[in-house]
């Protein structure tokens, strides 16, 4: 599978080549721009913009998730709360490797059939209108959820982590792959 992505990598062109084959457009990617074509500095630089503010985000997430289950832990008898505590790390270790291992599968599985610009972008707004309800619905469930918040915290970060860590996104894959057609 990592073939693929490398052989669209190694697609970029050589500098001072012409910019698109044919004298084509470089199609515009969400939270890429035309930067990924030649992935010169403002593609690492928009790359690692997005890593960082994962980071902020996933930190600020983690802390809230803790303080919940720090909420839910003083409710618990003394005796329970080690047996929880060692429970939660575990759950924990294992929801940051799950979380790793979807993402990672996902990755693969897009990069076999890489979305094209126009259907990443319809994607991209799809998820935006479906995002607004999910957030709603979802501050209920974490108080409900406050007893697994870190297990589900570290699911988020190693999800994420796999996420940033890739050498090229499906949908920088799927427009070299359209240029190309």
């Amino acid at each position: 599978m990592s073939g693929v992505a490398s052989r669209a990598s190694s697609e970029v062109p050589a500098a001072g080549a012409s910019p698109v084959p044919g004298g084509g457009r470089i199609p515009v990617l969400p939270g890429l721009g035309t930067s990924w074509y030649e992935r010169g500095a403002r593609y690492w630089m928009r790359r690692t913009g997005t890593g960082v503010l994962w980071l902020v985000v996933l930190a600020f997430f983690c802390f809230v998730s803790l303080s919940l289950y720090s909420g839910f832990r003083e409710a618990l008898p003394s005796g329970v709360r080690t047996v929880w505590d060692v429970a939660q790390v575990v759950a924990s270790c294992v929801g940051a490797v799950w979380g790793w291992t979807v993402q990672r599968r996902a990755h693969r599985r897009d990069l076999l059939d890489p979305p094209r610009p126009g259907r990443a972008r319809a994607a991209r707004r799809a998820s935006v209108r479906r995002s607004t309800g999910l957030a709603v619905l979802g501050r209920g469930l974490v108080v409900i959820a406050a007893p697994v918040m870190p297990a589900f915290a570290a699911f988020c970060v190693g999800w994420s982590v796999a996420a940033l860590t890739v050498r090229e996104y499906p949908t920088e894959v799927g427009a070299r792959r359209a240029m190309q057609e």
